[in-house]
C-alpha cells in the first residue's frame, strides 16, 4: 500500500462530472464517444486546407480535398468497430462472449483506444488502395492532425476519473473518485499536454518546414511516432502502471499486470475504470453496465 504522501488540503476534489453527456431513452452520448466525434471532425476540417496547400507539397499535391471527405467515413467507421472490437475482446471478453448482442450496444458505452488505432490504419491502407493514393502520404497527413483526437481522448479520460497517476505531492494532486483517498497526479492532463497540445505543435511546425513535400514519404507519421513514444516514457514515471513502449503489459512493483491499468488504455467511464483496477478474488462474468 502506497502511504500518503500529501496532506488532503494540499489536494484538488475531482468534479463532479457525469461520464453521460447526454441521454435520451437508451441512448447515451459519452464525453469519450464526443472525444472521438469531434476530434475525428476537427482532423477532417484541418486535413482538408493541408492537401489543398499545394505548396506544402512541393507544388503538387498527392490527392484532392475531397478524397479525405471519403476517407473520413472510412477512418470513422475503422475507429468505431476497432475500437469496440478491442474493448469486446480486451475488457470484458467473458460477458461478450456469454451475451453477444450486447457488443452492438454501442451507445452503452465501451471504446478501445488500441482498437480504434488499429481499426482507422487498416481503413486508410484499404481507402488509399481503393483510390490509388499513396498511403504513406495518407498516414503523414493523417498523423499531422491526430494530436487533436489524443488531446480531446485524455481529456475525457480526466473528466470519466479514470487512467489517474500515482501518489503525489504536489500542489495540483487531485483526489480521484475511483483512486482512493490520497491525493494522485492527472497523468491524464500531461498526456493531453505531450501528446496533443505540444506534438500538434511540432507537427505543425515540421508541416510548415515543407516536411510533405520534401524527403521521402512518411516523414511526418515518423516525427509524430518518435515523439509518442518519448512522451509516453516522460508521463509513465506519474502513472500507477507502468508500459515504458505501448503495447507492452509491464508494471510497476506491486501494481499487477492487469492490461486495463496500462496507460495507452482508454476505458470509456469511471465506472469501467473501476471494474478493471479493482482487485478480482475470481474470475466473474459480469455486464460492463453494472
Amino acid at each position: 500500500m502506497l502511504p500518503l504522501l500529501a496532506p488532503p488540503l494540499l489536494a484538488i476534489p475531482f468534479p463532479a462530472f457525469d461520464p453521460v453527456l447526454v441521454s435520451v431513452g437508451p441512448f447515451a452520448i459519452r464525453w469519450y464517444a464526443l472525444a472521438y466525434i469531434v476530434g475525428l471532425l476537427g482532423g477532417w476540417w484541418l486535413s482538408r486546407r493541408l492537401v489543398a496547400n499545394a505548396r506544402l507539397w512541393g507544388g503538387t499535391s498527392p490527392m484532392q480535398p475531397s478524397d479525405l471527405d471519403d476517407a473520413l467515413l472510412w477512418i470513422a467507421l475503422g475507429v468505431i468497430l476497432g475500437g469496440r472490437l478491442g474493448f469486446v475482446l480486451v475488457y470484458n471478453f467473458d460477458y461478450y462472449s456469454a451475451h453477444p448482442l450486447d457488443a452492438l450496444m454501442v451507445w452503452r458505452g465501451g471504446m478501445s483506444f488500441h482498437g480504434g488505432f488499429l481499426g482507422a490504419v487498416l481503413a486508410m491502407v484499404l481507402f488509399a488502395r481503393s483510390r490509388g493514393i499513396s498511403v504513406w502520404s495518407l498516414f503523414d497527413v493523417v498523423a499531422a492532425v491526430v494530436p487533436i483526437g489524443l488531446f480531446l481522448g485524455r481529456i475525457a479520460n480526466f473528466i470519466n476519473g479514470e487512467l489517474w497517476g500515482r501518489v503525489a505531492d504536489v500542489p495540483w494532486a487531485v483526489i480521484f473518485p475511483t483512486g482512493g483517498p490520497e491525493p494522485r497526479h492527472p497523468s491524464q492532463l500531461y498526456q493531453a499536454g505531450l501528446e496533443g497540445l505540444l506534438l500538434f505543435a511540432v507537427l505543425m511546425g515540421a508541416v510548415a518546414l515543407l516536411w510533405f513535400g520534401s524527403g521521402p514519404l512518411g516523414l511526418v507519421i515518423a516525427l509524430a511516432m518518435v515523439f509518442n513514444l518519448l512522451a509516453a516514457a516522460l508521463v509513465a514515471a506519474f502513472q500507477t502502471g507502468l508500459a515504458p513502449l505501448p503495447g507492452t503489459l509491464q508494471a510497476a512493483p506491486g501494481e499487477g499486470t492487469d492490461i486495463a491499468k496500462a496507460p495507452w488504455a482508454a476505458p470509456p467511464s469511471a465506472a469501467s475504470a473501476s471494474a478493471a483496477t479493482a482487485p478480482k478474488p475470481k474470475a466473474t462474468v459480469r455486464s460492463p453496465n453494472t
